[in-house]
Formats: C-alpha cells, sequence, structure tokens
C-alpha cells in the first residue's frame, strides 16, 4: 500500500523574489519527490503549493524554513488539505 498523499500550501514572506528562490524551491520538490509548482505573486510572497507524502511535505517546509534559502525567508505560513491530483511535475510560475 502507498504511502498517504497531502497538498501544502505556503505562501513565502520576505525577500524571496527576484533571486533563484522558485528554481531553489523546485530543486528541493524534485528531489523529494513532489509535484506542485512555485509562483511569484504580486504582493511580492511566494506562493508555494505541493502534493506527495506528508514526510517529504515536511522536508520540503523545512527546506524553506531552514535559512538556507536563496534571498531572505522571513515567514512561512502553511495549510494541508486533501490532495487534488491535478498536478504533474513541479514547475516555476
Amino acid at each position: 500500500m502507498s504511502e498517504p498523499r497531502e497538498r501544502l500550501t505556503a505562501w513565502v514572506h520576505g525577500h524571496v523574489q527576484g533571486v533563484g528562490f522558485r528554481w531553489w524551491t523546485r530543486a528541493r520538490a524534485l528531489e523529494l519527490g513532489l509535484v506542485g509548482y512555485a509562483s511569484n505573486q504580486r504582493d511580492r510572497r511566494v506562493l508555494v503549493v505541493a502534493e506527495g507524502p506528508p514526510t517529504a511535505l515536511d522536508a520540503l517546509l523545512a527546506h524553506l524554513r531552514s535559512g538556507e534559502t536563496p534571498g531572505r525567508v522571513e515567514l512561512v505560513v502553511d495549510s494541508r488539505d486533501a490532495p487534488r491530483g491535478d498536478l504533474s511535475g513541479f514547475v516555476e510560475r
């Protein structure tokens, strides 16, 4: 039986646009076997949406909060939901 899946929505606040943050997030997500996207928002936040096993989502959140990201993350506000299954690959938007 496969591990359950969840959907993570994370709003990343700080200096995270124009610094390679979406590319870095994509690389971490792909290493973890997640699908989803990282998207710049008009208010200068980055929206990260990912689906996969809860343990992999926990690891992605730990990366986002690690202090080792490009730019400067000040706050990550996250929530979990049931997966929608509408994502494939991990892309920068």
